[in-house]
């Protein structure tokens, strides 16, 4: 499975969020810039060859839903790029960022590690 594009995910994430759509009503959600039907019919089609829609017929129109959700897509792409591009491939090294930067706090390190031990 390969990562999508920037416009692949701005329609993941409608998809993630509605569960299914037809693409008529997925236009509703792209209005700056507005996408044309065409243009998001096409990138549905896309996306469903690379595996991460899947989609229900009713004659000549389909309805989509995603196939991967979004918690999979962010543990195979997102979060390994960012901690790979930015982190020097070290999970250490972004709790710490967080910490440094005041995002998290002792105690909500002391969760996490409680967390980790119980196997959550």
């Amino acid at each position: 499975m390969e990562k999508l594009t920037a416009k692949e995910e701005e329609i993941m994430q409608v998809l993630w969020k509605v569960e299914q759509s037809f693409v008529k009503d997925m236009l509703a959600y792209f209005t700056d810039p507005p996408l044309h039907y065409n243009t998001v019919s096409t990138i549905i089609r896309n996306l469903e060859e690379k595996g991460y829609v899947g989609h229900q017929a009713y004659g000549n129109t389909h309805e989509y839903y995603p196939i991967i959700s979004k918690e999979d897509y962010q543990n195979r792409f997102v979060l390994k790029k960012v901690v790979s591009d930015y982190f020097d491939d070290s999970y250490k090294n972004l709790v710490s960022y967080f910490a440094k930067k005041d995002k998290i706090s002792v105690d909500e390190l002391k969760e996490i590690i409680t967390m980790i031990e119980k196997g959550q």
